[in-house]
C-alpha cells in the first residue's frame, strides 16, 4: 500500500511544497512529488495526510547522535534510564534515531560486551546506534562501529589519564571513526581542588585537548567528532582544521547554545553541572554563530539523565532529549536560524554519520527525503507555542531545565518508518 504527506518539506537543500509517497510493507519512500498545489482536501483518506504549509513544516526525521541511554548488562544504571525510556523521551521529544555512549558500568569495548549491548537496544521502538568505547589498551572491533574516547575523566572510568596513554591506544584505530571528549586530563587534574565546577573544568582544558584530537585525527587518518563543543576560541581551531582539510565533524548542545554562566545562581548550579560546563555568554553566541555559519555539524543533546536526588548531590549530567525539537522552534524563530541548516544539523548530518552502520531494512537510510530512503519525519508546527511541562517528561530523570518554559513553536508529528508514532 503506497501511504504520502503532503505539505512544506524542507531539506538541507531544498524548501518547496509537495508530496512524499512511501511503501507501507518497507516504510521506503519512494518517490517526491514537487510543485503541487496544496489545498485542503476535505475527503482525505487515512493514506493521505496533508499539512498545513502556513503553520507546519515537514523536515525528515530528526536524529540525537549523542545520548546516554545507562543501559548495559549490568542492569546497575536503569534506574536513570534504559532503552525503553530514552527511546520514550526521543519520541516525546520529536527524535526518530539516537546513538547511544559506551561510558556503561561494564563498556562496550570488546565484541562481547558491545553485542550483548546490542541486544538490548534492539528492543527499542526506534533505531539505537551504538558507541563502542576506547579505553587504555582497547582494540578495534572487527565489525564496522563509531567509537568513543573520553580524553580526561568524565562520569564513569573509561577514561586516559595523559595524552601519551591515548595516542598508545589510537595509534591502533587508523582510520576509524572516533568521536572525542575534549578535557585535557592534566588541565582537569591542576584546578580540581577549585570551589566551583565551571572552574574546575576550565575553557583551557578543553581548547588544549582540542589541539591533541586534531593532531590524532591528523596523524592517524581519523575521521574525527568533537563532542559537545563549547568554547569560541576552540572554534577557531576547528574552522582552521575543517579550512585544512582534516575529516572532522563537531556537535553543539542546546544546553550551550541557550545557558551560560552568567544564569547560575546558587539555586540552580547543581541542575546545570555538566561536562563540559556553561561557558561565558560570548562562548555561548560564538557557537551560535558558528551553527549559522555553517561550521557546526550536529545540535546533539548530550543527554545524561540522572536522577533528582544525584543532581542535587552534584553529579554531572543534564536531561535534554525530551525537548530536542521544541528547542529547534527556539532556534528558529527566536534565534534565526535557516530552515536547511536545521534539516543539516538536526536530520541530514545525523543521518550521515549512522547509515553506514544501519541494518539493511532501512534501505538508503535516515536523514533525507529522497526515494530509498526511510520515511521518516520530524513535524513541526511553527505558528503554534507550547509550554513545556514536568509531567510531560518521559525521560526516568523526571526533570528538565525547560520545565514550564513557553517554546515558540510544536511538534505537529513524528513518523518512523512510514509509521506515525507521535502526534
Amino acid at each position: 500500500m503506497i501511504k504520502k504527506i503532503s505539505g512544506r518539506i524542507v531539506t538541507h537543500e531544498e524548501d518547496f511544497h509537495g508530496t512524499v509517497e512511501w511503501d507501507s510493507s518497507t516504510g521506503l519512500i519512494r518517490s517526491i512529488l514537487k510543485g503541487l498545489e496544496l489545498d485542503v482536501v476535505e475527503d482525505k483518506t487515512k493514506d493521505e495526510v496533508w499539512f498545513d504549509p502556513n503553520e507546519v513544516v515537514i523536515f525528515p526525521g530528526f536524529g540525537d547522535i549523542h545520548i546516554h541511554a545507562r543501559e548495559d548488562e549490568s542492569g546497575k544504571h536503569t534506574y536513570k534510564e534504559d532503552f525503553l525510556s530514552a527511546s520514550a523521551a526521543a519520541i516525546n521529544g520529536g527524535v526518530v534515531h539516537v546513538a547511544d555512549m559506551p561510558n556503561n558500568p561494564i563498556p562496550p569495548v570488546d565484541a562481547e560486551s558491545y553485542f550483548k549491548k546490542r541486544k538490548l537496544a534492539d528492543k527499542s521502538p526506534i533505531h539505537i546506534t551504538l558507541y563502542a568505547g576506547i579505553g587504555p589498551n582497547t582494540k578495534p572491533l572487527k565489525e564496522s562501529v563509531p567509537y568513543k574516547v573520553f580524553m580526561g575523566p568524565s562520569i564513569g572510568e573509561l577514561f586516559f589519564h595523559n595524552n601519551e596513554a591515548l595516542e598508545e591506544t589510537i595509534r591502533n584505530y587508523e582510520g576509524e571513526n572516533i568521536s572525542f571528549h575534549c578535557e585535557d586530563p592534566e588541565i582537569l587534574e591542576k584546578h580540581q581542588d577549585e570551589t566551583l565546577h565551571e572552574d574546575r573544568r576550565p575553557a583551557e582544558a578543553e581548547t588544549m585537548a582540542t589541539d591533541f584530537a586534531l593532531y590524532l585525527i591528523e596523524k592517524y587518518n581519523l575521521r574525527g567528532k568533537l563532542c559537545h563543543y563549547s568554547t569560541g576560541d576552540g572554534l577557531e581551531k576547528i574552522k582552521a582544521a575543517k579550512k585544512k582539510g582534516l575529516k572532522l565533524t563537531c556537535e553543539v548542545t542546546p544546553t550551550h547554545l541557550f545557558f551560560d554562566k552568567s544564569m547560575l545562581t546558587s539555586e540552580n548550579r547543581h541542575w546545570f553541572q555538566m561536562n563540559p560546563p556553561l561557558r561565558g555568554k560570548e562562548d555561548r553566541e560564538r557557537m551560535l554563530e558558528g551553527v549559522k555559519e555553517g561550521w557546526i555539524d550536529y545540535l546533539a543533546t548530550d543527554h545524561a539523565p540522572h536522577s533528582i536526588e544525584e543532581k542535587q548531590k552534584g553529579t554531572s549530567g543534564i536531561s535534554q532529549l525530551d525537548t530536542y525539537s521544541l528547542f529547534v522552534t527556539w532556534l528558529i524563530l527566536k534565534a534565526g536560524v535557516d530552515l536547511k541548516t536545521i534539516a543539516k544539523i538536526c536530520a541530514k548530518n545525523p543521518g550521515d554519520f549512522v547509515n553506514e552502520y544501519l541494518p539493511e531494512k532501512y534501505g538508503k537510510g535516515f536523514g533525507r527525503i529522497e526515494a530509498g530512503y526511510a520515511a521518516n519525519f520530524t513535524i513541526l508546527n511553527l505558528k503554534k507555542s507550547k509550554t513545556f511541562q514536568k509531567e510531560e517528561i518521559k525521560s526516568k530523570s523526571g526533570w528538565s531545565p525547560f520545565e514550564n518554559f513557553t517554546f515558540p513553536g510544536s511538534i505537529e508529528a513524528l513518523y518512523f518508518m512510514g509509521n506515525s508514532i507521535r502526534s
